[in-house]
């Protein structure tokens, strides 16, 4: 019988091969994604060679929490750092109750899951409904207040809301990053005025969908600013050759970050460096010091 071809590249393109100027975090890696079980250690393999040297492997629910803390243990090491977060997307929202709570409580726990989250409101597909999605994300917000652990927050059409429940509990949690940001102006500069990180994707890639983020991306301090891929989803659709299967994997950040640092004008090395260096306080990561604590959130009048 012939074997089937391959669903995606067993190797990169060589115009994809990619080598980050300073070691890089990926901040939002889906590596629990069905679509790596074939070739997990060749995607880690690659990411290494590409000098993404620290994963962040998004736990969205229960069950893919549980195995990105299962993959931090199996197959971190060797010149790569993995670390997991642990929350319920508001996809997932309408699951949330008691013995969920208590197991995400539980996960948080694991010296493996530096954050709580993927976890925040959606109101462009409501999935679950907004009433279900207020209620998973304040129980989460709860865990991170009481296990001190940063948020990864996922946030779609829903900014005026998400900033209205932050803002009432801003002085209960500690750090927050708004992930894969695609919002609007006022949006971003509300967050910041929160004093949280944002999270940017290959969307700013997308000429259709994306442009507008590259009049933003200057206006966030570099000192919130941290990079991520979101794989295997949003392939940059401007890269210089094309990949079976348009699956994104960690070894592309270094040409989003290309792409961010020529958007802010400066150089790829001191945004690979400073995005590096804020995402390793922000979580926390061996060999960093913890952020010092915030001052509370007072409201300007």
């Amino acid at each position: 019988m012939a074997e089937h071809p391959a669903q995606f590249d067993d190797v990169l393109p060589e115009a994809l091969r990619f080598t980050a100027p300073a070691p890089l975090v990926d901040i939002g890696a889906n590596l629990t994604h069905e679509s790596f079980a074939r070739d997990l250690p060749a995607v880690l393999g690659r990411a290494r060679a590409a000098n993404v040297t620290t994963l962040i492997l998004t736990g969205t629910d229960r069950e893919h929490a549980e195995q990105a803390v299962a993959m931090c243990r199996e197959h971190g090491g060797d010149g790569l750092s993995l670390h997991a977060t642990a929350g319920v997307h508001p996809h997932d929202a309408s699951r949330w109750d008691g013995e969920l709570a208590a197991a995400m409580a539980a996960l948080q726990q694991l010296p493996e899951v530096v954050a709580v989250g993927e976890c925040g409101l959606d109101f462009n597909r409501n999935f679950s409904t907004p009433a279900e999605q207020e209620r998973a994300f304040e129980a989460q917000l709860e865990i991170a207040a009481a296990c001190g652990k940063p948020l990864f927050i996922h946030e779609r059409d829903a900014g005026r809301r998400m900033r209205e429940m932050l803002r009432a509990w801003r002085d209960d949690i500690g750090d927050a990053v708004v992930h894969c940001f695609t919002a609007e102006r006022d949006t971003l500069h509300g967050y910041l005025d929160l004093d949280l990180h944002i999270g940017l994707t290959g969307w700013l890639c997308d000429e259709r969908r994306g442009h507008h983020l590259r009049e933003l991306v200057g206006d966030i301090p570099l000192a919130r600013l941290m990079v991520e891929t979101d794989c295997p989803y949003l392939l940059p659709r401007n890269l210089p050759a094309k990949l079976k299967g348009r699956r994104h994997e960690p070894a592309l950040l270094p040409w989003i970050v290309r792409e961010i640092a020529h958007w802010r004008g400066e150089s790829e090395a001191a945004l690979a460096a400073g995005t590096t260096a804020t995402a390793r306080r922000f979580f926390r990561l061996p060999g960093e010091l913890q952020s010092p604590r915030r001052a509370p959130y007072h409201e300007e009048n």
